[in-house]
C-alpha cells in the first residue's frame, strides 16, 4: 500500500541533460547527465557525491525546476523546491540590503518575506553600515557572509544544497556551518551536495554516487562512499601507471 509517507517527494527515472554545442550546426551535443534514476523521500537528508564536472550542480539545476532533462522523466509530487546558493542574483552597483531582497526573490522568496525577515539578516551577516554601501565595496567575505545570510532564509519543503560550507572567515564559517547541520538534521527534506566526507556520513541518510553523467550508486553512505574512494585509489593507479 502506498502511504504518503513512502511516495517519492522528487522522482528521477533514466534522465539525461544535455547543452548545446556553439560550433554550429555541425557541433555534438554535451550530455552533463547521461542517465541519472533515483527517488527523494519525505524528511530524508540524500546526499550527492562525485568528482569535479560529472553533473552535480547540473543535477540539482534540474531537481530545483531550472531546466528541464534533455531524455527520461523527472517528477516532482507537488512539492516547493529551491537551491541554496550564495550570491544569487548580486548586483555590486546595489547596497547590501538591496542585494538582499533580489537574491531572495531569485530563490523563490516574495518581497514582502524578505523584509520581514531583513532584520534576522543584517543580524547574522554581522556587515554593520556596510550593509547599506553597495557591495562592490564588499571583500570575498563579506560577499560570503551576505551570501549565506540572505540563502539561510529560504524555508521550502526542500532544499537543495550545493557544498555551502566554509564561507567567510573562521568564526563566521563556524557559526554557518552549525546552523546548516541544524538544519539537515531537522525533519526538512534535503539534497546535499558536499566533498566533506565527515559531514557526508554524518548528516545523510542515503547517498547517490553520480560519474561521468550516470548514477553509479545508491545506498547506505559508509557503502557508497566506501566504493567511491575505491574507484578514485584505482584511478590513481592507472594514472600513474600510464606510459608518458
Amino acid at each position: 500500500m502506498i502511504t504518503q509517507q513512502n511516495l517519492p517527494v522528487l522522482s528521477l527515472k533514466n534522465v539525461g541533460v544535455y547543452y548545446k554545442s556553439n560550433r554550429g550546426v555541425f557541433g555534438k551535443p554535451f550530455w552533463a547527465l547521461k542517465d541519472v534514476s533515483f527517488d527523494l523521500y519525505p524528511g530524508e537528508t540524500l546526499g550527492i557525491i562525485g568528482r569535479n564536472g560529472v553533473g552535480k550542480s547540473t543535477l540539482l539545476r534540474l531537481m530545483a525546476g531550472i531546466i528541464k532533462p534533455s531524455k527520461g522523466d523527472f517528477i516532482n509530487n507537488g512539492y516547493q523546491v529551491s537551491l541554496l546558493s550564495l550570491n544569487l542574483g548580486f548586483i555590486y552597483y546595489l547596497t547590501g540590503r538591496e542585494n538582499a531582497i533580489l537574491s531572495g526573490m531569485f530563490m523563490g522568496l516574495r518581497k514582502a518575506e524578505i523584509q520581514a525577515k531583513m532584520d534576522a539578516i543584517i543580524e547574522f551577516a554581522e556587515l554593520g553600515n556596510f550593509f547599506d554601501q553597495p557591495i562592490a565595496t564588499y571583500s570575498s567575505g563579506m560577499l560570503a557572509r551576505l551570501g549565506f545570510s540572505v540563502a539561510f532564509q529560504v524555508d521550502p519543503e526542500v532544499l537543495l544544497i550545493d557544498e555551502v560550507f566554509g564561507v567567510g572567515d573562521a568564526e563566521f564559517r563556524q557559526k554557518s556551518t552549525q546552523l546548516m547541520q541544524e538544519k539537515i538534521q531537522s525533519q526538512q527534506t534535503i539534497v546535499f551536495v558536499s566533498h566533506q566526507d565527515s559531514l557526508i556520513r554524518q548528516l545523510c541518510h542515503r547517498v547517490v554516487w553520480i560519474e561521468d553523467g550516470v548514477s553509479k550508486a545508491e545506498g547506505h553512505a559508509a557503502q557508497v562512499l566506501r566504493e567511491y574512494h575505491h574507484s578514485l585509489h584505482l584511478s590513481s593507479i592507472s594514472a600513474k601507471g600510464t606510459p608518458i
